[in-house]
């Protein structure tokens, strides 16, 4: 029903990480530079680093991957310690499968999928949840879409949090992150393989994560900067709970948004998610989603009747609060064409299988086009 296979540390510091992790000439790390200047420089450390930003700015792609690849080879390893957001940590769990020559062979698993390297990751945004879940995602060029490789051979072995890693972090990037989370909260309490134990992950995150929203819609930005242990910690339960139970059409919908105009991923999430709990209310108003808006309701600080009358209104109130922090965007602002909402349609149809068997409700070809077709 529930596993957690990662360890979970945390620390206040990054040098208190670095001393209690013995880090060595035998660990790899790839960051970025950002990261690298104020908090590892000055530490003298003996092990090898790459910073992925050399490679290419934005989200993982293939070609990316295996540029890395390159230079990984050069290098004498026993551990792969991945400190960074999303991109960093999908890129790391790559670098320790066994005889890996081209990661599009992994994607499409034309090659065994078998663990030679021990994993830690450190998370510096407050979102992907990726530190403890056993998925890597890339865009895969050819394909002009989004792929995951789901499998526990690239687990982390220890995931740890370190507040202090996040003071760099820009807003949007922060927000949208935090947003990521919230998502992968609501998506896995839906999903058919959640259960109670997944839910209760699923539940403390989406509280945490509302709370200090409304802190910062009340506040001002700054307020994150006192909550950063708190949204760090909710991150990693919503990524045990859709670890365990998975995510669903929120994220398969916005992959070919995502690939074909490299909108980051927490943000293309962003647009699909109100959209979609409207599609499950309609099809199934009775199961798992009369319970998560009552989640909503106390969160957000609702009227009970008038949302548990008409949980539309709840959601409205949800896409308010969210655009208090970063506002959404109809898809053509991202350079989305109108012929596109058939060919992203069939995309993720084509390629996203492995997240729509996910889906609270079943959402067929026609829900898919007309969602598209509303956030154009």
């Amino acid at each position: 029903m529930f596993t957690v296979k990662t360890n979970i540390s945390s620390f206040q510091t990054f040098g208190e990480f670095a001393k209690a992790f013995a880090i060595s000439d035998n660990d790899l790390v790839i960051t970025q530079s950002f990261l690298y200047e104020p908090f590892m420089k000055h530490l003298n450390l003996p092990c090898s680093f790459i910073m992925q930003e050399k490679y290419g700015n934005g989200e993982p792609s293939d070609e990316m991957i295996n540029n890395i690849l390159q230079d990984v080879k050069k290098i004498s390893f026993n551990r792969i310690i991945g400190i960074g957001g999303g991109t960093v940590i999908d890129i790391s769990k790559l670098f320790v499968i066994k005889n890996l020559t081209n990661v599009t062979d992994a994607f499409e698993h034309k090659i065994p999928i078998v663990k030679e390297k021990q994993l830690v990751i450190v998370p510096t945004t407050c979102g992907t949840g990726s530190e403890v879940t056993n998925i890597s995602i890339a865009e895969i060029k050819s394909k002009h879409t989004k792929m995951g490789l789901a499998d526990n051979a690239i687990l982390a072995d220890d995931a740890v949090l370190i507040p202090e890693l996040l003071n760099g972090l820009p807003f949007k990037f922060y927000a949208y992150s935090a947003i990521d989370a919230l998502i992968h909260a609501i998506e896995s309490y839906l999903s058919p393989k959640a259960d109670a134990f997944t839910q209760l992950f699923s539940e403390n995150a989406i509280a945490t994560i509302l709370t200090v929203f409304k802190g910062i819609a009340e506040n001002g930005e700054n307020y994150r900067f006192n909550h950063f242990e708190e949204m760090l910690t909710a991150s990693t339960f919503a990524g045990i709970a859709f670890g365990n139970a998975g995510v669903g059409a929120v994220h398969a919908l916005s992959y070919p948004l995502g690939a074909r105009y490299h909108v980051p991923h927490g943000e293309a999430n962003y647009q699909f998610l109100t959209e979609v709990l409207k599609i499950y209310l309609d099809k199934n108003p009775y199961g798992s989603i009369r319970e998560l808006n009552k989640i909503l309701i106390k969160n957000l600080e609702a009227n009970r009747d008038t949302c548990i009358a008409n949980p539309r209104i709840l959601y409205h109130k949800l896409d308010e609060l969210l655009g208090k922090l970063v506002p959404k965007k109809q898809l053509h602002l991202y350079g989305m064409k109108p012929t596109e909402i058939a060919e992203f349609t069939n995309s993720v149809l084509q390629s996203q299988q492995r997240l729509l068997a996910n889906n609270y409700a079943h959402i067929n070809k026609e829900d898919i086009k007309r969602t598209y077709q509303l956030l154009y």
